[in-house]
């Protein structure tokens, strides 16, 4: 019996962008398992819905739209999807931003990666920068755009707790083309095996958005799943493309969930060094940071004071 893989694709207010995603899907390869992909929309309040229907029935693949009646944020948007794809027999969910394209043998790869070793219970891939997307875009040739790395496995620094990307802003010429076991599997592009989620649960609302993939890494990992980055699959991803790169709600979802994963999975002395530096945050941040210290103190999690 084939294997069923869905495709999980969030979207809110972003039709053009995930449009653009489903066109990259065209021509994905599906070798010995069963394709279908899941586009979760977060009560968009643009043109997504339509623009997205169109592009569907276009597709090879079948592809499944969910409507949630309201923006439930990147943890509980993408629950929905889990769900569905659990209640529906997936053997795998993959994750994958709506603000990226894909090579071809992108899930085939996370598949066979994850079809090596029982014990490994996430995989993830290799991520580019789109063209135009660096973060330092006068740094590199011509010939080099689109090579430039955004993830290849992650570190976890639990000194200062902080979840960083290997890779990140280097050109690749091929050093980071091993299979290896990773700290963390970034959600922009993460394929979980169902067991997984049944052990561990799935991702924890408390963070709406930024850092429940490294909780999700990490809950996997106490019940005893490795996590694993594997080069051969590649996509390219146009970073904060969502969101906006140091935007206020960059500032006021980091700056709270990090102390929630902090308090939550750091050692002690780490978390006495958050601590201070919160309070340190509260006089001296910037106007959200400020606000997402306070939440913290107050539980305030989920969407909390985001506007």
């Amino acid at each position: 019996m084939m294997k069923k893989v869905f495709l999980l694709i969030l979207n809110w207010n972003g039709g053009e962008m995930t449009v653009n995603c489903l066109n990259s899907l065209q021509y994905v390869k599906t070798d010995n398992f069963d394709l279908q992909v899941v586009v979760v929309d977060n009560a968009s309040t643009d043109e997504s819905i339509n623009q997205i229907k169109v592009e569907s029935e276009k597709l090879k693949v079948k592809t499944k739209i969910l409507q949630n009646k309201e923006n439930l944020g990147y943890a509980e948007g993408n629950n929905v999807g889990i769900r569905y794809a659990l209640e529906n027999g997936a053997d795998f969910v993959c994750l994958l931003n709506n603000d990226t394209r894909v090579d071809p043998s992108f899930i085939n790869e996370l598949v066979k990666t994850a079809g090596s070793d029982e014990k490994i219970g996430i995989v993830g891939g290799k991520i580019y920068f789109e063209k135009g997307y660096e973060f330092h875009k006068d740094r590199y040739s011509e010939k080099e755009l689109g090579k430039v790395i955004w993830y290849a496995g992650g570190k976890i620094d639990w000194q200062n707790v902080y979840a960083s990307h290997l890779g990140v802003d280097e050109v690749d010429n091929g050093q980071f083309d091993q299979v290896i076991e990773t700290d963390f599997v970034n959600g922009c592009l993460m394929l979980v095996k169902r067991e997984v989620f049944v052990k561990a649960g799935l991702i924890d609302n408390n963070y709406f958005l930024y850092l429940e993939d490294t909780d999700f890494s990490m809950k996997a990992k106490r019940k005893g799943f490795k996590l694993y980055y594997t080069p051969l699959s590649k996509i390219w991803h146009l970073n904060g493309g969502s969101s906006g790169a140091g935007s206020k709600l960059q500032d006021y979802f980091i700056t709270r969930n990090r102390l929630l994963f902090g308090m939550k999975w750091a050692p002690l002395r780490s978390k006495i060094a958050l601590i201070k530096e919160s309070f340190n945050l509260l006089f001296k941040g910037r106007e959200w940071q400020k606000i997402g210290i306070k939440d913290f103190y107050i539980s305030k999690f989920a969407k909390g004071s985001w506007q």
